[in-house]
């Protein structure tokens, strides 16, 4: 039985809870404002949300967890300060007889390199141990069956919001485009790489060049604009990245108890999660601790990220830079939800990034991404803009009703079985 056919005036009450979750996610940005991570914006966030969960739920806990809040991103300006000081030795070298400065510039530019890749690209916790730790949380719910346990779904928004990438805004404001953005990447990432290797090869080859030498020193100088990547001054509101998905969540769950129509079968799961925008720290020590502990019922995690761009609502078959892939029956369910409630939703890659549905499935929990934001990325991704003069009341109607077909789907069948692989048919 679908959700339309189970809950009576089912379109009035979409908008009704619609409604309810545009209201809630202004009150937070109203109230708390910006949530940077281990904030304390971010644990008055998590008390709303926990307010907001009791009445519709059996149970609701606070998870806490330690996490460096300045680790995922610290590599960025640590590169800068190394390229640079990489640059120097290499010319060094080129006047001196302390060759040996070329190794020091080796291993500067290859800490950077190592650093960039497993915090940014593979979300590894690789400097955390060099940073201090501060506290933050997981608010989770739960709601009881209305009969026997036999699955388990968890619906997951984060409440942390980012600070604000500077490229993008100021891309958007002065050269009405995004790709500032990936311009500045391109060239710092460049200007490091560049510096590696021509450091290891004047290490083979015994000697240094020194034309490479100050074509390594000029391209320091677009390595120095990335020193301002992130804004730490202008933490961003996050209306839509991402109280759009634990209010999304959290309208499902209210949904479900205040109309009577409990799940038969399944517990739900409702994760707001904390310091997703730190390398899913929040995300990841909720898998640690309960991924065994799921493992009795068939149990699946659906990361609900950023409910803005209707154009965009897709399901994203991969995560954390395409090195995971999520489970094909859980993409495939929410597909056919779609379906049912009208919307033929395309598999989407992510190239680039990660949602917390990664750490999920990282942790052998069967999960899948749901979003709905321009991947080029949108002009509010990470910026002033994302405030709730950005929310999109139709994409969430939209949303939340995909989430409701798949919780009552789920309920009914439980995964169905699949055979082979999704793949990427529409390209938007």
């Amino acid at each position: 039985m679908t959700a339309r056919q189970r809950i009576q005036n089912y379109e009035p009450k979409l908008r009704e809870y619609t409604n309810f979750a545009v209201r809630g996610i202004k009150k937070v940005c109203k109230e708390c404002g910006p949530r940077p991570p281990c904030s304390e914006a971010e644990r008055k966030s998590h008390q709303m949300m926990q307010r907001e969960l009791e009445p519709c739920c059996d149970e609701v806990r606070v998870e806490s967890f330690k996490a460096a809040p300045k680790a995922f991103l610290g590599w960025v300006r640590m590169s800068v300060l190394f390229g640079i000081a990489a640059a120097a030795a290499y010319i060094l070298a080129v006047y001196t007889d302390l060759f040996n400065l070329a190794w020091i510039s080796a291993a500067l530019l290859g800490f950077s390199v190592l650093s960039m890749l497993l915090e940014f690209l593979f979300y590894r916790q690789f400097l955390d141990v060099l940073l201090p730790k501060k506290e933050s949380q997981n608010v989770v719910g739960i709601q009881k069956p209305s009969g026997e346990i036999k699955r388990r779904l968890i619906l997951c928004g984060h409440a942390d919001s980012s600070y604000e990438w500077s490229f993008t805004y100021y891309g958007v404001k002065w050269f009405n485009t995004v790709k500032l953005l990936v311009i500045c990447i391109v060239f710092g990432v460049a200007a490091i790489l560049f510096g590696l290797a021509i450091s290891v090869a004047a290490i083979i080859q015994g000697g240094v060049s020194p034309v490479l030498g100050y074509v390594f020193a000029g391209l320091c100088v677009p390595l120095a604009v990335i020193w301002f990547f992130e804004n730490k001054k202008r933490p961003v509101v996050g209306a839509n990245d991402n109280l759009t998905g634990c209010f999304t969540a959290m309208a499902a769950a209210r949904m479900l108890h205040e109309t009577g129509n409990r799940l038969e079968n399944t517990e739900l799961v409702v994760l707001c999660s904390g310091c997703e925008e730190i390398g899913l720290r929040g995300a990841k020590a909720f898998a640690k601790a309960h991924a065994e502990s799921y493992k009795d019922v068939e149990t699946v995690f659906i990361a609900l990220d950023t409910m803005t761009d209707f154009e965009y609502m897709g399901i994203y078959i991969t995560d954390m830079t395409s090195t995971v892939k999520h489970d094909p029956a859980v993409c495939a369910m929410l597909r056919k939800a779609g379906n049912t409630a009208g919307h033929d939703l395309p598999y989407e890659l992510l190239p680039f990034g990660a949602s917390d549905a990664a750490a999920a499935t990282q942790a052998g929990i069967r999960s899948a991404a749901f979003a709905a934001m321009d991947p080029a990325p949108a002009a509010y991704y990470h910026t002033r803009l994302d405030n709730a003069d950005a929310l999109q009341p139709k994409t969430m109607e939209a949303c939340l009703d995909i989430v409701m077909e798949v919780a009552h789907q789920f309920d009914a069948t439980g995964l169905e079985p699949f055979e082979g692989s999704v793949v990427k048919k529409t390209k938007k």
